[in-house]
């Protein structure tokens, strides 16, 4: 079958194109045909079509990357983020949300039925369902502005950054992506588990490595970039067209483990 996964000659936007999952999906994307968009705010090696240098804690720079993109926009793999400390919270909560949201939602107007989203979450933010009630204050405020600013009001729900921060997408993704797909917009969340790119030494640094460990499960094993780069390629393909307002788990099987007691979290958490 010629093109399986649809994306000859279509334009796709990827954050994060510099490093990690994010240049993992920006190679693949530019091997299957697609007239790849590159952002972050460090220079890609990747071979993309062209590059856009954006900070997505700076609303500025997000709006003038929206103008460079241009139109139509036919995909977004929102993939930049920061891992918390030496980050600030705000800064690590509005990279991974705030400002990734701006991007998603300046760019919603210039997406056609059939066009879709996909955001990395992390298996960090296993849970957020009964949390619901306080990730939707954050969860439902409008534009860049009003989301960084709850932040700054409120420091305690984002302390540490990193962990509501996936929270935050993964109930966004759900609450959003019911309603974009009513425009025919699919919008839909990957959480991977423990993966080698250029952060997990400052995950490490953070937490230690038994913890990160802790989370590998039955895999055995931390997945590749490239790994985590395919399941969000195949969200976004048209192929998965009846799609939305869902997140995978990519953590080689430990969220299935956890839900039936092969695995005890709170035992594993509690001996480190």
């Amino acid at each position: 079958m010629k093109d399986p996964l649809q994306y000859e000659g279509k334009r796709v936007v990827v954050t994060g194109c510099a490093s990690g999952m994010g240049a993992a999906a920006a190679s693949i994307l530019v091997d299957l045909g697609a007239e790849v968009i590159g952002l972050d705010v460090q220079p890609t090696e990747v071979a993309v079509k062209s590059f856009v240098q954006v900070d997505l804690r700076d609303k500025a720079s997000i709006d003038a990357a929206v103008v460079e993109i241009g139109v139509p926009v036919d995909s977004i793999f929102s993939i930049a983020g920061l891992p918390g400390a030496p980050f600030s919270d705000i800064d690590t909560v509005v990279v991974n949300f705030v400002g990734a949201r701006h991007l998603i939602e300046s760019l919603v107007p210039s997406m056609s039925s059939g066009a879709s989203i996909v955001c990395v979450a992390s298996n960090a933010g296993l849970g957020w369902q009964q949390d619901l009630e306080a990730l939707m204050p954050i969860v439902s405020t409008e534009g860049f502005d009003a989301g960084k600013a709850w932040c700054e009001a409120n420091p305690a729900a984002i302390a540490t950054g990193y962990y509501p921060s996936k929270k935050i997408v993964n109930a966004w993704v759900a609450w959003r992506g019911a309603q974009l797909m009513e425009q025919g917009i699919r919008l839909n969340c990957a959480n991977p588990g423990p993966t080698d790119t250029a952060m997990m030494p400052t995950f490490e640094e953070q937490n230690g490595k038994a913890l990160i460990d802790a989370f590998i499960g039955p895999s055995g094993r931390r997945s590749s970039a490239a790994e985590q780069a395919w399941p969000m390629i195949f969200m976004n393909s048209p192929r998965s067209s009846y799609v939305a307002a869902e997140a995978i788990h990519v953590d080689g099987g430990f969220l299935g483990a956890m839900t039936t007691g092969q695995i005890d979290i709170n035992e594993i958490m509690g001996g480190l």
